[in-house]
């Protein structure tokens, strides 16, 4: 069985498999990974539109994200912020706890807030923005959760909504814990997130300083003001993981997200990202694959009033592909549990559209049935499970 698309962009060949795969060809087109080479032990560069990851080096392996992980945190309180549990202007008490672990005193970066003052969120916020202040997210987990293990398991909680299937916090600072870890693409995964989800608050990852009270700190992320369009996010540091830093740029209305980790100096920390930033917006370009009404796939439907339902994208797909002629093939693998079983309604997502390539960068894109689908008589719902079983379809 064969699905086109209706542009001849790409083509599709669709057959029952045990993970019901599909192969998408396209010669002299992928997103690859083109030659490049990072100091980084762990890297990830990501497109923030599609959410296609352009190139990885250990980037689904397990790490420890230092202050990096206040990101989790901030995502955490902004989804809290969105629902009305909290308010920005809320005054949150900073503990003796909060001050001993997380204070100046402790060796740790710090708002240097005394104990006892009351705070408003927002600028707690600021301080973990811009100071990575442990004190004020420390004082956040408290207030929010009455501890901060009540926090990190929330944390994770909201981690897992968001799609993030590996990461784990034990803290809310990202000091060390042997059981405080995530990937450099869940933390790209995670930096996607708070600008898709949270545009009001985003802007404030850009903030070149804060002051509060008559401190006045200046933001640790190094490619502010270095890189044109780079608006945000955190930096992070601990022994155990080296230096690291989550970043974003916008550059002629094209977004990529940039994780690296495990380097040893600040300086190295600011030049790989740099540079894994720079070779992004040079060697990359956007090709569409599919259009919004272009049938991908046809996916077999179990005793339905038709044998399969056509497939589609929320919208036109896209992929960023090298600007070199020379490309790659691409594999594509339609994932989803099949067959599937009515009623289905137009605009259900089925299935999920994952694109690989041969160096393992990806996108994964969900699916969405094209039409109704209702079932079938019942003499053919018996007809079709002698078919089921016959042709072995494997659920």
């Amino acid at each position: 069985m064969r699905a086109e698309s209706t542009a001849g962009k790409a083509y599709l060949l669709w057959r029952a498999v045990a993970v019901f795969l599909c192969l998408v060809a396209l010669p002299a087109a992928a997103f690859a990974q083109a030659e490049f080479s990072t100091r980084a032990h762990q890297a990830a560069l990501m497109d923030a539109e599609s959410g296609a990851v352009l190139f990885h080096r250990n980037g689904y392996d397990m790490m420890y994200p230092a202050s990096m992980s206040k990101l989790m945190l901030l995502a955490t309180v902004f989804n809290a912020i969105k629902k009305g549990e909290v308010k920005e202007d809320q005054l949150f008490l900073m503990t003796e706890s909060a001050t001993k672990r997380g204070g100046a005193s402790a060796g740790a970066s710090s708002m240097q807030v005394p104990p006892g003052t009351k705070v408003p969120l927002d600028e707690l916020i600021k301080g973990i923005i811009v100071q990575s202040g442990n004190d004020a997210a420390i004082c956040i987990a408290e207030n929010m959760s009455g501890t901060e293990a009540n926090f990190a398991k929330r944390m994770t909680d909201e981690a897992r909504a968001i799609g993030l299937k590996k990461s784990v916090f034990r803290n809310a600072t990202g000091l060390f814990n042997a059981e405080h870890q995530t990937t450099a693409v869940e933390l790209a995964m995670l930096a996607r997130h708070l600008i898709r989800t949270y545009p009001e608050q985003y802007p404030l990852f850009a903030l070149r300083d804060y002051t509060w009270r008559k401190t006045r700190f200046v933001n640790r992320n190094p490619l502010l003001g270095l890189v044109p369009g780079v608006d945000g996010l955190k930096t992070g540091h601990i022994k155990e993981s080296g230096y690291g830093l989550v970043a974003s740029a916008l550059q002629d209305g094209r977004r990529l997200i940039v994780v690296v980790n495990g380097l040893a100096t600040q300086d190295e920390r600011r030049d790989e990202a740099r540079k894994l930033l720079d070779w992004g917006f040079k060697n990359f370009t956007e090709a569409r694959i599919f259009d919004a009404s272009d049938e991908i796939a046809r996916l077999r439907v179990w005793g339905a009033d038709r044998f399969s339902v056509p497939v589609k994208g929320a919208g036109d797909i896209s992929l960023l592909v090298p600007r070199s002629p020379a490309g790659q093939r691409l594999m594509g693998r339609i994932y989803y549990t099949g067959p599937l079983k009515p009623p289905l309604k137009k605009g259900e997502q089925v299935a999920t559209l994952r694109v690989t390539s041969a160096q393992d960068a990806s996108l994964e894109v969900p699916l969405y049935a094209a039409e109704d689908v209702g079932p079938g008589p019942l003499w053919w719902r018996g007809l079709d499970s002698l078919l089921h079983l016959a042709t072995r379809w494997i659920r």
